[in-house]
């Protein structure tokens, strides 16, 4: 027997039992009065020779007790789902729909991976996965890969998370390959819609031309605008100031609920002052803006069926839907040469990535005609 110490209360203990088979045993203080530690059994490779195999279980047993130094060795039994269940709970930050959206996908990914150890999951166990998830039928088709990548980003924000509180040294869904994916192409309205839009909009009940109305001159999402009340909103002498900071969320199974924006963050959005009038058709018997004529909220969905119907009547791209506003919102901004950052600001997003991703065709735009300048 003999030792290979790294630290005075924390040694190795590295045990000879054949030629090339040795037993690792590190130690982490105690819990409960009850020593910590853990062992394994390597088995030199016979491409090392002879005079390495020193070499190769010592460092060996050097990697293996950092690991459990660093605390994992408190979590060695967590098996995935055990710990993505605390994730969940801990994601305070993020809107109802958002948690109960992770939560949905975690359900779908823990028959394949949530009874495996944290620090035995591997990139070719997510690998295996995601295979068989690209086989699941969903309202009789097969879901899109842009889904089943949905699936690793959860696994691996879970991950991240074991990793950060030095749970797991790695997190394999890094390292998981992919295909990439050509982002689908926005259906945004053009403005000359818009128009036709707004002045439809003069032949609906104020509840809705007011709605719409703010959908497209902020970019608020629809549960956030379903939350707004009137104490969110101040009309000052050259501007309307509002104070986005909650959002209302459909969650199955336990229906209308208020909690935060998507991304957990107050912002504030501004209006011309000209916009006082739009504001002014809406009654204010309730602390909320959006209500019915008996003065409760108006469900969500019925703004988004609503405008389907608007769509239609006006002849227009089957395919846009209430979130198209929010797309026409920061396409213009883009266009209007609106720095990426101020747009992201005032659309909601935690930084410019998404819209660098989702709105560069005004960028690519600006490199044609930047081509045309040079002429040969």
């Amino acid at each position: 027997m003999w030792y290979c110490p790294i630290e005075v209360t924390k040694v190795a203990c590295i045990k000879k039992k054949s030629e090339r088979k040795y037993k690792i045993t590190v130690s982490n203080g105690y819990r409960r009065g009850k020593k910590i530690s853990r062992a394994k059994t390597i088995t030199v490779p016979s491409s090392v020779p002879a005079r390495g195999i020193a070499q190769y279980v010592s460092y060996e047993a050097e990697k293996f007790e950092r690991s459990f130094r660093n605390g994992y060795s408190e979590y060695a039994d967590t098996t995935f789902e055990e710990y993505a269940a605390g994730w969940l709970e801990r994601q305070v930050s993020y809107a109802p729909s958002t948690r109960a959206s992770y939560g949905r996908m975690l359900e779908v990914v823990y028959p394949y991976i949530g009874r495996i150890k944290l620090y035995s999951l591997k990139p070719i166990v997510l690998e295996n996965m995601l295979s068989e998830l690209r086989k699941r039928i969903v309202r009789g088709k097969v879901i899109k890969e842009t889904t089943v990548q949905n699936y690793l980003t959860v696994v691996s924000a879970v991950l991240s998370d074991a990793k950060r509180n030095e749970i797991i040294e790695h997190n394999p869904a890094r390292h998981v390959p992919l295909p990439k994916e050509d982002e689908p192409e926005q259906q945004i309205p053009s403005p000359e819609e818009i128009k036709m839009i707004l002045r439809e909009l003069e032949n609906e009940k104020p509840v809705y031309r007011l709605y719409y109305f703010l959908a497209i001159h902020t970019g608020m999402r629809r549960g956030e605008l379903c939350a707004l009340k009137w104490s969110d909103i101040e009309i000052q002498e050259k501007c309307i100031v509002i104070t986005v900071s909650q959002s209302i969320s459909t969650v199955l199974g336990r229906g209308l609920l208020e909690g935060k924006t998507k991304n957990g963050k107050t912002r504030t959005v501004m209006l011309d002052i000209s916009a006082k009038e739009a504001l002014e058709v809406q009654h204010k018997d309730s602390d909320y803006i959006f209500v019915d004529d008996n003065g409760n909220r108006v469900h969500p969905d019925t703004f988004t069926k609503r405008l389907k119907k608007i769509y239609k009547r006006l002849g227009l791209n089957k395919d846009y839907h209430l979130h198209s506003l929010r797309h026409y919102f920061v396409t213009a901004l883009l266009h209007g040469d609106i720095d990426k950052e101020t747009v992201a600001e005032l659309a909601g997003h935690g930084d410019t990535t998404f819209l660098e991703r989702t709105y560069c065709h005004p960028v690519d735009e600006k490199k044609l005609a930047a081509a045309k300048v040079i002429k040969i």
